[in-house]
């Protein structure tokens, strides 16, 4: 009975264009998928994290996410089996990540590192330097800054010309669609920071002494810095821009030594990008395009020995942001509306991917995320696997407030 109740719930609680009448439905089964979906936040304007922020502890057994005034904590060996209690891990302050071998979730307050247990509560400062992220073994932190090679061996290179995007985008086209014109706008805003880029640099830090070094100077937009998960001198990051008129994907190591492209393009309008690591720090995952919004790929490249893999993606089945489990068994995407890269047509879906054996994926779809709006407050859904492998978490505003939801990836059983 408690079943078909909240069955009745998620299915009549949505008034028209998706917004409900008050409080969104804490429960319900996906009648185009027959997945239950349950919501974890009770605060609106609650998100998950980005999807290659690590969310969960060591062990597995909590999530953090962010409230509107706080970092909250659920555990997520109980969902599905009780209602989840959400608990305030500390208050004003937004969560960088949960860390790798301890139990604590990093953040930013005024300007600094602070850490906080997610059982005791107990607060501590870290380091009074600025830091996007925190490296496995917490000893270091790293930001970006602009600033000029002291040696002058970094050269600058030529300067490009700026290219009208649409042209490049859809040459000798004049049928644009309002979606396909939009994008062609917001790729000229991006062409004209790649066009002359500023020369970057990356600061490390010691939390334990407050000892920096500035390395790794070039010219280019640095962006979405992930440390290895398992190599604590080990970056991921990358050139920010116009993705297909830059090889955006590198690693560097902490002393500045070992830059890497990690995927060079072999064609025009080839992209790769949305880069994020596996569990187990030996391979990096991204989406690949061959060329941009024609031909789809989940790919992913071996750090030690430069192989890839590449898992063929339809159309309708590509994802702003894709992840991987722990196990490196399942993999999950958050879709995307018309208006993004792939211009999907239905294309609005949670997925679930399975690797099989002769190297292709098998699609289940979980979520029906017509009712979501990407371009919203949090409108990228950034899904993520929780560790045992039972649900995909992920944020959404189709009810109106965007809050935190969890699908099952087992099917839910016949009422």
């Amino acid at each position: 009975m408690r079943k078909l109740i909240s069955l009745i719930l998620g299915l009549t609680a949505v008034a028209p264009g998706g917004f409900a009448a008050d409080e969104p439905p804490r429960e319900w089964i996906d009648p185009d998928t027959g997945h239950r979906v349950i919501r974890i936040s009770t605060e609106p304007g609650s998100a998950s994290l980005y999807f290659h922020q690590n969310t969960y502890t060591p062990e597995g057994d909590k999530m953090i996410f962010n409230t509107p005034r706080s970092i909250a904590v659920v555990d997520v060996t109980t969902l599905g089996v009780q209602p989840p209690r959400v608990d305030i891990v500390v208050t004003g302050a937004s969560a960088i990540a949960t860390a790798r071998k301890t139990r604590e979730v990093y953040f930013r307050r005024a300007g600094e590192l602070f850490a906080a247990h997610l059982d005791t509560r107990a607060v501590r400062q870290v380091t009074v330097a600025r830091g996007q992220t925190v490296n496995c073994d917490e000893t270091l932190i790293v930001n970006t800054i602009i600033a000029t090679d002291p040696t002058g061996k970094t050269a600058r290179p030529e300067l490009k010309k700026i290219l009208p995007q649409r042209e490049r985008m859809f040459p000798g086209r004049t049928d644009l669609s309002p979606e396909e014109e939009a994008a062609a706008r917001k790729e000229d805003r991006l062409a004209h920071r790649l066009a002359n880029p500023n020369c970057a640099a990356f600061v490390f830090t010691r939390n334990k002494t407050g000892e920096s070094a500035t390395n790794g100077f070039q010219y280019a937009w640095l962006n979405h810095l992930q440390f290895s998960p398992t190599d604590p001198n080990l970056l991921l990051y990358c050139h920010e821009g116009t993705w297909h008129e830059l090889d955006r994907i590198w690693t560097i190591r902490t002393d500045g030594s070992g830059q890497r492209l990690m995927h060079q393009r072999t064609m025009d309008m080839e992209i790769a990008g949305h880069e994020f690591w596996s569990h187990d720090g030996k391979t990096i995952w991204f989406d690949l395009q061959t060329p941009r919004s024609k031909e789809f790929w989940l790919a992913g490249v071996n750090i030690e020995t430069g192989k890839q893999i590449r898992y063929k993606i339809e159309r309708d089945q590509w994802s702003v942001h894709y992840n991987v489990s722990r196990d490196g068994k399942l993999f999950a995407g958050d879709g995307g509306d018309p208006g993004q890269v792939a211009f999907a047509k239905d294309g609005m879906w949670i997925n679930l991917f399975r690797p099989q054996p002769d190297g292709t994926l098998k699609l289940e779809r979980l979520v029906n995320m017509a009712k979501q709006n990407y371009y919203g407050a949090n409108g990228e859904p950034n899904v993520s696997i929780t560790p045992d492998n039972k649900w995909v978490v992920f944020r959404s505003n189709m009810h109106g407030a965007t809050h935190v939801y969890a699908v099952e990836i087992a099917k839910a059983k016949s009422l």
